[in-house]
């Protein structure tokens, strides 16, 4: 029986999507399923991911009836997971051999949400977030802390969510809505609102690729405008239920609006 879901919103990955799969394919930890979810890729990606399936038998595909954006997809992930816990990863990312074996080695009952560090690929392969060592918060002091870091860790990525909380969440929020970016922080800061107790640690579980067709590197102006529409619309929302944790909402919202602003700047 599966112990833990990793769950892949595909689109038009064909590049990437061998890597990412087999990654997933020789984790160490091997109680896991697999989920894909393509939405209606144009290219050779389903085709990919069915002959990866054909070789493993923990890797279930679901296909979309239309193009929903990433938000949708990953949440369409949620609800086909057997396990009570969920691990994301982005189709041109890949995880490290032993990503879903310390990940499970360190799930505790009391603990609501894992957050791991990352290496990041761009001119060299840098750790991202740099945590100086391994802590347990609670929600306010997590709210705190997310404040002090130079990046704020509200990606999706080298996170261990519990599928209860992410559908309470679904209460608060339209699972449908359709974003491709901006979507993490929406996603996370509704989960937050549910979060206890919050671990986070120095391990690196994730290698994240920029590339420069990727959602951040790439500089086609529709693709900016998309970016642009996605993170208005995901403030908006987050302004919903800005009375939950004022103080933070001050801080996240004024850097929010500085990205915004600067994709502003790009169009």
């Amino acid at each position: 029986m599966p112990k833990l879901s990793l769950i892949i919103p595909v689109y038009n990955v064909q590049n990437f999507l061998s890597r990412a799969l087999q990654s997933c394919i020789d984790q160490t930890f091997k109680d896991i399923e697999i989920i894909i979810i393509d939405d209606k890729s144009e290219d050779e990606s389903l085709k990919i991911a069915l002959e990866f399936a054909k070789k493993d038998e923990r890797i279930k595909i679901f296909t979309n009836e239309k193009n929903l954006g990433t938000f949708a997809s990953r949440n369409q992930g949620v609800l086909r997971a057997s396990t009570d816990f969920v691990m994301f990863l982005d189709a041109d990312d890949f995880l490290p051999l032993r990503a879903c074996e310390i990940a499970f080695c360190n799930i505790q009952p009391e603990l609501d949400l894992l957050c791991f560090d990352a290496f990041v690929h761009r001119v060299k392969i840098k750790q991202f977030y740099h945590f100086k060592q391994d802590e347990i918060f609670t929600q306010k002091q997590f709210l705190e802390f997310l404040t002090k870091q130079k990046h704020f860790c509200w990606s999706v990525w080298a996170k261990v969510f519990k599928k209860d909380l992410i559908f309470k969440s679904f209460e608060k929020i339209d699972m449908f809505e359709r974003l491709c970016y901006g979507e993490d922080v929406l996603f996370c800061y509704f989960y937050f609102m549910f979060c206890k107790k919050i671990a986070v640690f120095r391990e690196c579980l994730y290698h994240y690729e920029f590339n420069e067709n990727g959602r951040y590197e790439n500089k086609n102006k529709a693709i900016l405008w998309q970016n642009y529409e996605d993170k208005k619309r995901s403030f908006e929302i987050l302004k919903t239920i800005k009375n939950d944790f004022c103080e933070f909402n001050e801080k996240l919202f004024l850097i929010l609006e500085k990205e915004i602003k600067g994709l502003e700047g790009r169009l």
